[in-house]
């Protein structure tokens, strides 16, 4: 069972990854996203590569209260000012996010917590604004997909939200989600836990004995996303004992808890400029393995490109939630 489960040091943690094998069948069976092999100095270091281009940016990130209580938020939020309650402080922090566009290869889910992939889907954009469309035909695919990309036994997806930037709006219902503006991870290691629990209870305590993750999968709608892109942070630049801390999440039917990101600059971002809708990310939420052996997590956001063309169209993207189970 993994409900005592503690995350390990970050220096154990950065030792023992420096050591993970380049190519893994068990870990990288059956990936799509033709990912080559390389030296274990150039996978393994955080080192940002060198020419490639970079953007300076805004990344907010979160401030734990300062009276030392349980950080929480609502998900509702006022219709007058569009903004949710919560009892910790958040700051904006310039950082430079590193465009990855020719050298996807050198991240992947296991070393990095995400996978860049290309991932042509018979989804019109259209298709994506109906939730039944979406559930009957786009989970189906995006199952067999994460399947091949991880060697996963099951996956069972338990949610989508679609996102659409409008800038003169406020974010005031579930159908009028903006991009997540916010660096963050969607689940601690008990939410992950409870998500087994409500959306598999029949056959939670044997599924929760064998390996499992949350991954999410990210893409663009109708247009390239050039517009609000998303950042990822590289996990090896990530101290998971310092730069994290739980959320309390307050949804209209449940309780759920997230994960918040403090500053760190250490903290290495990366970004696909021009994300087409033929392409698409995969984003580890949480991995039931945490021997140091490969990356659990994943912080990210959206955030706003300097060199965004004027006139270039306003992002939407679609993300699903995934449980992921391996024999």
């Amino acid at each position: 069972m993994y409900d005592c489960l503690k995350l390990i040091s970050h220096k154990d943690r950065v030792t023992r990854a420096r050591s993970l094998p380049l190519s893994s069948a068990s870990l990288n069976r059956g990936n799509k996203c033709k990912a080559v092999a390389l030296s274990s100095s150039t996978i393994m270091s955080a080192t940002p590569l060198t020419n490639q281009d970079t953007v300076p940016a805004t990344i907010k990130y979160s401030v734990p209260p300062k009276d030392g209580s349980q950080a929480h938020r609502h998900t509702l939020t006022d219709p007058v000012t569009g903004l949710a309650e919560k009892n910790f402080e958040e700051e904006h922090m310039g950082v430079t996010v590193e465009n990855v566009r020719g050298q996807e290869h050198l991240y992947s889910l296991n070393r990095t917590g995400f996978q860049f992939c290309e991932h042509p889907t018979k989804m019109r954009a259209s298709d994506f604004r109906d939730d039944e469309k979406v559930k009957e035909e786009y989970y189906p695919e995006s199952i067999q997909f994460i399947k091949d990309v991880t060697g996963a036994s099951r996956v069972v997806i338990f949610d989508h939200t679609r996102r659409a930037h409008r800038p003169d709006e406020l974010e005031t219902s579930s159908d009028r989600r903006q991009p997540v503006s916010l660096a963050h991870v969607d689940q601690t290691t008990a939410a992950s836990i409870t998500r087994v629990r409500r959306h598999i209870p029949e056959e939670a305590d044997s599924l929760l004995k064998r390996r499992f993750q949350i991954i999410n999968l990210w893409r663009p709608i109708e247009n390239p996303a050039l517009d609000w892109p998303l950042a990822l942070c590289d996990f090896r630049s990530v101290d998971i004992e310092s730069d994290l801390f739980p959320v309390t999440t307050i949804f209209p039917t449940h309780v759920g808890e997230t994960m918040a990101v403090k500053h760190n600059p250490k903290h290495q971002w990366k970004y696909q400029r021009g994300m087409t809708p033929d392409e698409a990310v995969l984003i580890k939420c949480f991995d039931s393995i945490q021997d140091g052996s490969v990356a659990i997590l994943t912080p990210h956001t959206g955030f706003q490109d300097p060199t965004t063309p004027l006139g270039t169209p306003l992002r939407e993207s679609i993300e699903l939630r995934a449980l992921v189970f391996y024999d």
